[in-house]
């Protein structure tokens, strides 16, 4: 048996396997063209192969947010007055003035002293509400047809009050004048004395009960004090 080195066996091996590739690049295509491979074609029906489409958060930047806007304030709303029934004026505590229909007139007992004669004249409320009073009433001295008699009484100096009468209660004023006996004045008996409430163009007519007054002469006008609560001094 023969026993060929090792490097001459690996020599062999190389030359036979160069020969195997040259034989192989011969044979390739008899017309002499280079062979190019197609790429592979798709069958009808099949789909074509995905491609991958880029994420919008990897390919454009990443929108900035804008400031929220603030709506401006609603301006304030205004209550439109009511075209209704305009509402009356609050009445004072103390109530209107007193009106004529709602007083009654009455002269009270007299008071003599050093020759004079005083009557109060009184005014009370006969109305439902409570009312005022304030001043000078006047006053007259009447026959039963209605004729004055003599000059009508004068006032007397004083500082005019308020006076709140409630139903029922009164205000008074005094009525004096000389007694005609002592100061030698001509003298008459009315039959009334009409009686104006302050502010008041109606007045109240009342019986007299004092017999004769001065109506001429001498110390002949009688005088009216401011009025007053109550019914008399």
């Amino acid at each position: 048996m023969v026993h060929t080195p090792r490097s001459a066996r690996r020599g062999a091996l190389l030359v036979s396997t160069a020969a195997v590739l040259g034989l192989l690049a011969g044979c390739g295509n008899g017309s002499g063209e280079d062979v190019r491979s197609d790429p592979p074609a798709s069958s009808p029906g099949t789909a074509a192969p995905a491609r991958e489409t880029p994420s919008p958060s990897a390919s454009a930047p990443a929108a900035s947010s804008a400031p929220a806007r603030t709506a401006p304030p609603d301006p304030p709303r205004t209550t439109a007055p009511s075209r209704g029934t305009t509402a009356a004026p609050a009445t004072p505590a103390g109530g209107s003035r007193c009106h004529t229909s709602e007083l009654r007139a009455s002269v009270g007992r007299n008071d003599p002293g050093a020759g004079q004669e005083n009557f109060p004249v009184v005014l009370t409320n006969t109305s439902g509400r409570t009312c005022t009073l304030r001043g000078y009433p006047g006053a007259a001295f009447v026959t039963a047809s209605g004729g004055r008699l003599g000059a009508d009484p004068r006032r007397t100096p004083g500082t005019p009050v308020t006076v709140t009468v409630r139903p029922g209660q009164s205000a008074w004023a005094g009525l004096t004048f000389s007694n005609p006996q002592v100061s030698g004045a001509r003298a008459a008996t009315p039959a009334g004395l009409l009686v104006t409430p302050p502010d008041e163009r109606d007045p109240l007519r009342v019986a007299w009960p004092g017999g004769p007054v001065p109506v001429s002469g001498t110390a002949s006008s009688a005088r009216l004090t401011v009025l007053s609560r109550g019914t008399g001094p």
